[in-house]
């Protein structure tokens, strides 16, 4: 790849502002990841019902990305991603403010969390539209490896909350959010390409597609395992292997730091040698890191002579049994095809619905987010039923090989069809 090729193709300020402003709002998404093992200790909220708590803020990241992407083609992304930044901060200020006083408040603030997730629908398509279609793996590579903010999370949030309360991170949380949101609106600009004003009509045309649906699968299974993962492996961590909060995150930071810097890798392969074949790779990674931590037993619980007075105790990151080692191992090779995945999915949507791209990106953003909600979820009812994450990890561990299944179904038409027109590897 040449970079100064890709600097003088499309507009290079705003894929910054893109990754700036995807970065920070998945930092905000997936907050309450890490610290819902402070919240909900102090709201006295059982383990099966913290990982639905964690769940909600995907669940409206999915749900609020068609109606903001719809948004971005009506007043264009820039205005659309603007004034989500101004709501999401409006939300942070007033938790900062008067704090979580009930279950139903920290299910609010993980409506408002959601909105910060939707802010796919706008930053990937602001960047994709000022490229050509030999970019397009790469460019949304980067713009989307702005999902590093769940590696800052997972790092500072529980040292944030141990030392000055779990209020407090939100005030924290608003200075890179205001930041960001200063440049963003000095840098981004929308492509000089005309956008197509679009309707609910719009998306019932594509889902009519059954590539729309192979997509939407295929990003459910890549995009959902990191964000689901992102948010409910703190919990995981201190109930499998009873770590102490500050310990979780930075197994959590080292899991999905994993996934966050290989996006650009994925797309950047799959422009070489084509997303079908990255994908039926990555597919079979992921498929069996799944099923090797299904079966891995939980770790021993420390001694309470040997219990921290940390808010979220437990075995420091240095007293760790190696079981608990040996698993944040097997998750960081499941998140390096996770991330790639990620990147190689998009280097083929842009191709297939080059017109279509932010109603696209909607869908297909959407559907990602379904997936890390029923992720989470799953853990949490395997956890609630059994005492043990086995079930939810098995499940998860069949869908890549459904995905496989289908790249096999589809890959002959697509490469013979709008593969071959785009130019591009598919």
């Amino acid at each position: 790849m040449n970079l100064k090729e890709l600097k003088q193709a499309g507009h290079w300020p705003t894929l910054l502002s893109a990754f700036l402003y995807f970065d920070v709002s998945f930092m905000v998404w997936v907050v309450l990841g890490p610290l819902s093992l402070y919240i909900t200790q102090d709201l006295n909220i059982p383990v099966a019902e913290k990982f639905t708590l964690v769940a909600i803020p995907i669940l409206f990241g999915a749900f609020l990305r068609i109606p903001l992407g719809m948004l971005a083609d009506q007043i264009g992304p820039k205005r659309a991603g603007q004034l989500a930044q101004i709501l999401v901060m409006a939300a942070m200020g007033y938790v900062f403010l008067f704090g979580l006083h009930s279950k139903l408040a920290v299910e609010i603030l993980g409506v408002f969390l959601g909105l910060a997730g939707a802010s796919f629908a706008v930053a990937l398509p602001q960047a994709s539209r000022w490229y050509p279609p030999k970019f397009q793996g790469v460019v949304l590579g980067i713009a989307g490896a702005g999902n590093l903010g769940v590696v800052l999370d997972s790092m500072t949030v529980p040292w944030l909350a141990e030392t000055f309360g779990w209020q407090s991170v939100f005030g924290f949380l608003l200075i890179p959010l205001l930041i960001v949101f200063v440049i963003y609106t000095i840098l981004a600009k929308d492509a000089p390409e005309a956008r197509k004003t679009v309707s609910l009509k719009n998306y019932g045309l594509l889902l009519k597609d059954a590539d729309t649906w192979w997509f939407m699968f295929f990003y459910s299974i890549t995009f959902g395992g990191f964000v689901g993962l992102g948010n409910a492996l703190p919990l995981y961590f201190t109930n499998w292997y009873h770590v102490s909060g500050i310990a979780a995150g930075m197994m959590v930071a080292i899991v999905v730091a994993a996934g966050s810097m290989f996006r650009p890798i994925g797309g950047y392969i799959a422009d070489r040698i084509g997303g079908i074949r990255t994908l039926t790779i990555l597919f079979a990674v992921v498929s069996l890191s799944y099923l090797t931590v299904a079966f891995m037993p939980a770790g021993p619980a420390p001694l309470l002579g040997e219990i921290t007075h940390a808010k979220v105790a437990g075995w420091s990151l240095i007293e760790m049994p190696m079981i608990a080692w040996l698993s944040t191992l097997v998750f960081f090779i499941g998140a390096i095809g996770l991330g790639m995945g990620n990147g190689s999915v998009f280097q083929l949507v842009p191709l297939r619905f080059r017109s279509e791209i932010g109603v696209m990106t909607g869908l297909v953003g959407a559907a990602g987010g379904m997936g890390g909600f029923l992720l989470a979820k799953a853990m949490g009812m395997s956890y609630a039923s059994t005492h043990s994450f086995m079930t939810g990890f098995l499940i998860f561990a069949c869908l890549p090989l459904i995905g496989i299944f289908g790249l096999t179904v589809v890959k002959h038409r697509w490469r013979t069809t709008w593969g071959a027109a785009s130019g591009a590897q598919v």
